[in-house]
């Protein structure tokens, strides 16, 4: 599928083999038992290289796998608070929330309100200062504190 004839000829041990017509280049490559693959399109004259294209295939195939494996997919973790929350809850809650930072996912902290509580959302905003507050060595606030029908949320990321 090489179009353009004159062509940049790589052999299989990665050495110049010089400007060659395509016809000669993809009969070196067939003597080799190997395939013409085309590396550079956009480059005068275009550069092709021998090379075994399946193999090349799933080497980046297994690259991709491992590179797969490594990485750290963030994930967003939700605590719940009220606003009347108990210091034992609180503390308990907060920890997890902690632990969730530590392992850089961020942390969605939900403050639910039930009946006449959404006409006092300043005792509800008070705990997410304080939750903020005990967390700012490990997290940082992404989104602050707003108001949604009745909860309040607020995003922290990981330092």
């Amino acid at each position: 599928m090489i179009r353009i004839s004159p062509v940049r000829v790589i052999g299989a041990d990665g050495s110049q083999l010089g400007i060659l017509e395509v016809d000669a280049a993809l009969r070196m490559a067939e003597d080799a038992g190997l395939d013409l693959v085309e590396v550079a399109a956009t480059a005068r004259p275009p550069v092709v290289r021998i090379m075994d294209y399946g193999k090349y295939k799933f080497e980046m195939a297994k690259q991709a796998r491992v590179a797969k494996k490594k990485q750290h997919v963030i994930e967003l973790k939700e605590v719940k608070y009220r606003p009347g929350i108990d210091d034992h809850d609180f503390d308990t809650k907060t920890r997890h929330a902690r632990r969730f930072l530590e392992e850089k996912n961020k942390v969605k902290v939900t403050m639910m309100f039930r009946g006449r509580q959404v006409a006092h959302p300043e005792l509800g905003q008070a705990v997410l200062d304080r939750v903020s507050s005990a967390l700012a060595d490990v997290g940082k606030i992404e989104s602050a504190g707003r108001l949604e029908g009745k909860s309040m949320t607020m995003i922290l990321t990981p330092k």
